[in-house]
């Protein structure tokens, strides 16, 4: 005996191999078309047979469903609930056969549409009006497929769907994955074997590799989009109130930094004194005056963390109107939170003579690096009649500088670190940043890589007096018991550089204390620590009684932990739009290109022309800084990579260079703490 059964959806059927009980309580062991072994209760089967056999009538079964008209089975079906058997005498007659019926358990099995299951082998037809709203839906249902078959045949032949360029983007980076299009870009992808962005690219329906590399991180990070909403901006009654109350500062500061610079965060200025000692004053721009916590900026500053900065363009924290309003530009007096120091005729900083003052600095000059760093050297800032701007003020920054880099050198070797050569600019390509110049060519983007060497002297005099800002400012927030967000570096391993509200050493700087500071136009943890140096500065030991944020302020302590994650995701976007610019600075006169390489470690090297790093496996074996010349081709600019082939492998670079060769390791983004960090010109 046979037996018709339901099983997972699936009409199934299965010989009877022995029987036990009677009546409802009848149940049999069986064996399935699959050869598996079941047993089956009487309320579980829908019909018994004995002939045909079970794949017989399974096989002519299959071959009836197709014909059966549904609409027709629909109206033979009574209203009221009803068996497999009855249903098939009003269709097929009395005299059904076997596979008439198991045709019609199939057929009704799988039409939701028409007929409600009411239990095992029992069907009652669905209501008039929910069966036209359910043949319209599969009307509609059948209309997208053949759609979807049309787009998918039009992405395989390279032409994307006009009705659906306007939504390309969120199609690529935010799709709806139940929508036909959807389905049919997988579906093409599947059919080529290319992945959806070289599709899109083929097609045109997006522009580039670039595009598909910056609308990723945009849906990551801006999903609303990087423009600033124009209604936001500074309170100028507020704005005006606050400018009001601040002295004049009697000085006449000056900055340095490039000249793509437009968010200029810090100055210097240096006055004599009747000892023959001089004043420095380091002067950051002060946001913090007018900005608020939890007002309207605040929260677009908390929400973006920091500007973004990669080859070509940048996010903004904060908006143009705003930055342009507290930026150092020179010609006029700008709000600064200013850090006052005396050091001595030999350049020695007396630490007790430190003062803080929220006030109005006159920005005399902006010196962009293009135009003196050249200029600058040890003999000509001794040389009287040397002729460029600030060369007195310039000497007498650099003779302090070189002390306090000392300084910071005792306590790295105290540290058990090794002590950072200062000035080393010349002895290997590798110890370099880097500019990206994006210039349009007749309608072709080239690139150009231009590396600027470390260690100069304005880089050094900007870098130490940055790095002694931040020093002491946390310094004066952890004297007062103010907290803040401080950067501390102690011990080894992954967490051993990282963001906290408490102050703590930064060893790899050769620091008690470090909270940055001195960029607040630019990242949100500077404007925060400003905030708390503010009320510091207004209201001296009563500062925690009136600072933005109290000792153990939970607030602070989530702040530090977004910022942490956010300016990381923002440092591996550029240190990946840097990666794509080197490989477009490869291929753009050719499909390859001969370079020197420097093997770092684990086959992992670095091209010395340009900030590239790519693996070379045949250099793993060598000693770190081996030299190579190498041929580098086959540029996928979606996934970054390229084939490189060694030509010739020259000689290891020898001391004394090792240090550069550090150097040229810890060139990576994820190295946010080094002295380039705060005199970047960004």
């Amino acid at each position: 005996m046979n037996l018709l059964y339901e099983e997972g959806g699936d009409i199934k059927i299965a010989t009877v191999q022995s029987a036990s009980g009677t009546g409802d309580e009848e149940s049999w062991q069986a064996t399935s078309l699959s050869g598996k072994k079941i047993k089956l209760k009487a309320k579980e089967v829908w019909l018994r047979f004995e002939k045909p056999e079970a794949q017989a009538a399974m096989d002519e079964a299959g071959a009836l469903t197709a014909d059966i008209d549904l609409q027709l089975l629909w109206d033979c079906a009574p209203d009221e609930e009803f068996g497999l058997v009855d249903v098939a005498h009003e269709y097929f007659g009395s005299q059904a056969s076997v596979a008439q019926q198991v045709a019609l358990a199939i057929a009704l099995q799988g039409a939701p549409v028409f007929f409600r299951r009411k239990g095992r082998g029992r069907f009652q037809r669905a209501p008039l009006e929910q069966l036209q709203a359910g043949l319209t839906a599969l009307e509609r249902k059948q209309k997208e497929l053949e759609q979807q078959v049309v787009w998918q045949q039009e992405l395989v032949a390279g032409t994307f769907p006009e009705v659906l360029k306007s939504s390309a983007k969120q199609l690529l980076f935010a799709p709806d994955k139940n929508t036909s299009a959807y389905k049919a870009l997988i579906a093409a992808c599947a059919e080529t074997g290319e992945a959806p962005a070289q599709l899109m690219i083929r097609c045109g329906a997006i522009d580039s590799p670039l595009t598909y590399h910056q609308g990723m991180f945009l849906k990551a990070h801006f999903p609303n989009g990087a423009a600033h909403n124009p209604n936001v901006g500074i309170d100028q009654d507020a704005y005006a109130a606050a400018v009001a109350q601040l002295p004049l500062a009697q000085v006449q500061a000056f900055s340095i930094d490039d000249s793509g610079t437009t968010e200029i965060d810090d100055a210097l200025s240096v006055t004599e004194l009747p000892d023959g000692g001089h004043r420095v004053g380091i002067h950051i721009a002060a946001p913090g005056l007018a900005i608020t916590k939890d007002d309207p900026l605040d929260q677009i500053a908390r929400n973006r963390m920091s500007t973004v900065y990669f080859p070509g363009d940048k996010i903004t924290m904060l908006p143009d109107s705003v930055i342009e309003q507290f930026s150092l530009d020179e010609g006029m007096p700008r709000p600064a939170l200013s850090i006052y120091v005396d050091i001595d005729a030999q350049g020695v900083v007396n630490r007790d003579t430190l003062q803080m003052q929220a006030e109005m600095v006159p920005m005399a000059a902006n010196l962009r690096l293009e135009d003196i760093e050249h200029l600058v050297s040890e003999e000509s800032l001794l040389d009287e009649i040397a002729n460029y701007p600030y060369r007195k003020e310039l000497a007498i920054l650099w003779k302090a500088a070189k002390l306090l880099h000392a300084g910071r050198q005792e306590k790295r070797i105290a540290n058990g670190l090794r002590a950072e050569q200062l000035g080393l600019i010349d002895l290997n390509a590798l110890a370099r940043d880097f500019h990206f110049q994006i210039q349009d060519v007749e309608g072709v983007q080239r690139v150009e890589i231009v590396p600027r060497q470390r260690g100069s002297i304005l880089d050094t005099i900007v870098a130490e007096w940055m790095i002694f800002c931040n020093s002491a400012s946390g310094q004066l927030l952890a004297d007062h018991g103010l907290p803040g967000l401080f950067r501390t570096q102690k011990g080894w391993g992954p967490l051993r550089t990282r963001m906290q509200t408490t102050t703590g050493p930064h060893e790899g700087l050769g620091l008690d204390y470090y909270a940055w500071c001195t960029s607040p136009l630019r990242r949100y943890s500077d404007l925060v620590n400003q905030w708390q140096l503010i009320a510091l500065a207004k209201h001296g030991v009563t500062a925690k009684m009136v600072a933005p944020f109290p000792p153990r302020d939970a607030t602070l302590m989530g702040i530090a932990a977004d910022f942490e994650s956010c300016y990381q995701a923002y440092g591996e976007f550029q240190d990946r739009l840097e990666k794509y610019w080197c490989l477009r600075w490869i291929m753009q006169d050719g499909e390859s290109k001969t370079v020197h390489v420097r093997h770092l470690k684990e086959g992992m090297s670095r091209v010395e022309l340009v900030p590239l790093h790519l693996p070379i496996p045949e250099l793993a074996s060598h000693p770190r800084m081996t030299r190579a010349e190498v041929v580098i081709a086959g540029v996928n600019l979606l996934q970054l990579s390229a084939g490189v082939r060694v030509l010739e492998i020259e000689a290891k670079l020898e001391s004394p260079e090792k240090d550069l060769a550090d150097q040229a390791e810890k060139s990576a983004p994820e190295s946010l703490d080094s002295p380039e960090e705060d005199a970047s010109p960004n």
